[in-house]
């Protein structure tokens, strides 16, 4: 069926696209700490504990880190023998056929412009809360969404505004840009660690597991969220100078190093207060204040805004090269894929979507939607899974740089996982997420159907004998 016609593999390695290939291995991790180090560690580690799971969170961080590693393995399989900037999407066009690879990079869209527009009013408050230590304080008109009494949240619409013009600079000056803020704030890290490592009470610790298997299983679906975007590192793919090795590299990497990272905050985090106070917007900076430490804890805050700007900025590459990536293939416009030749980057779908996700952060309730991120993220992780299982049976032959031990075990274990966080989920999620849905298939058959490259006989008699890089 046309639905499922699938890309030849060799295109995306084999073609000189426009982007230009600056990154290597080191740009890489540091664009998945960037992603994953946010959210996660300055604010959900403390809010598990308090609500789901006590003590033992770390222990759903270890839960949660075995499904992202198991969806992982498989993004590292696929991106160093298909590459390609768009991810999941490209994985499944390759894979599973057009039809299933339209439904996973709509998911995607909708991943990260919630999660972006979320994580943009999270650095709000902590800015919000900055200014407000040195005695400046922003009207609620300015600060708050209409729902919250205000008339726009600014710094959440500037912040993303922002974060537009550097991404339009170039991938090299934002990749600069990210590494300076990841060692801002895993700076910060060390310096929550480093207190807390002398203020431990073990006493803390018990019982350490008060809501039992069921707490930890809850925590790990609630935490979720905190290891979102080491996918974004995938969709720099033709932006990187040695794919096939470098990609593998940043995406184990960077998650190796982001797992160690919140099961020691999450430890010392329970360790030095009581869990049940942790449930608070800046658990970090609130646990150093109830041990005195002002000063740190005004560093921590810096850390958190460092953190939080990483997330966005990595996240929002990533949206604009899977529309980049869907719209090469004819599925949008071609105004989504025009590169522009000074920057050689996809200026016009930066700016577009970072105006889309600017409104959407000033002006619209997030809190009944973040849940959205999640459900998008676990189909394009399943879908992953499947690709690899699937393209070991239909094409054995092709050369894999890096390879899934007990394949095909692992990736199946990684549907399993999925799956599972994916039922853990509130019935209005699914709703909405249907709606989502819904709208990307009237989509795609009123013109993704007919305008596919595939569609056309010679363009795919032409990207089928395109040679192997």
């Amino acid at each position: 069926m046309k639905l499922f016609r699938t890309k030849p593999i060799e295109t995306d390695l084999a073609k000189d696209t426009g982007l230009r290939k600056v990154l290597g291995a080191f740009d890489l991790i540091l664009l998945g700490i960037g992603a994953i180090i946010g959210a996660g560690i300055f604010v959900l580690t403390g809010i598990a504990a308090a609500n789901y799971a006590g003590p033992a969170v770390v222990l759903s961080f270890v839960v949660a880190g075995i499904a992202v590693t198991l969806a992982a393995l498989s993004y590292a399989e696929l991106a160093a023998f298909i590459g390609g900037a768009g991810s999941a999407y490209g994985y499944g066009y390759a894979g599973l056929g057009e039809f299933v690879a339209w439904v996973i990079g709509w998911m995607l869209i909708l991943e990260y412009t919630v999660a972006i527009s979320a994580v943009s009013v999270g650095w709000s408050g902590y800015v919000g809360n900055a200014l407000a230590a040195m005695q400046m304080h922003l009207p609620d008109v300015l600060a708050k969404t209409p729902s919250q009494g205000g008339w726009v949240n600014l710094p959440a619409m500037l912040i993303i505004l922002i974060l537009g013009v550097l991404l339009a600079t170039g991938a090299k000056v934002s990749a600069q840009f990210n590494a300076i803020m990841v060692f801002v704030k895993v700076a910060a890290i060390l310096l929550f660690i480093g207190v807390a490592l002398f203020h431990i009470d073990t006493n803390h610790w018990t019982p350490f597991m008060p809501f039992g298997w069921q707490g930890v299983m809850t925590g790990a679906a609630s935490i979720f969220f905190a290891y979102i975007g080491f996918d974004a590192v995938s969709t720099a793919a033709e932006e990187t100078r040695n794919p096939q090795r470098d990609l593998p590299i940043g995406i184990l990497g960077s998650l190796a190093i982001c797992t160690l990272l919140y099961m020691l905050v999450a430890a010392l985090l329970t360790g030095i207060v009581p869990y049940p106070s942790l449930d608070v917007p800046s658990p970090v900076s609130e646990a150093l204040l109830q041990l005195g430490a002002k000063w740190a804890s005004g560093m921590i805050a810096i850390g958190a805004i460092a953190g939080l700007t990483t997330v966005m900025l990595v996240l929002y590459f990533g949206l604009t090269r899977i529309l980049f990536a869907i719209s090469r293939d004819g599925l949008l416009p071609p105004f989504f894929s025009h590169i522009n030749e000074r920057t050689g980057t996809p200026v016009r779908v930066i700016l577009l979507s970072g105006l889309a996700m600017a409104g959407i952060a000033g002006f619209a309730p997030l809190n009944d939607i973040v849940e959205l991120t999640n459900i998008g993220t676990l189909g394009a992780f399943t879908v992953v899974c499947a690709g690899v299982a699937v393209l070991r049976y239909t094409r054995p032959e092709l050369h894999r740089p890096f390879r899934i031990p007990f394949s095909p075990a692992v990736p199946l274990l990684g549907i399993a996982f999925c799956v599972y966080l994916m039922t853990q989920l509130s019935a209005d999620t699914w709703t909405r997420f249907s709606i989502w849905i819904a709208a990307g298939l009237v989509i795609y058959f009123t013109y993704s159907y007919r305008h596919s490259k595939l569609s056309d006989s010679k363009e795919n008699n032409k990207l089928a004998h395109a040679p192997l890089e």
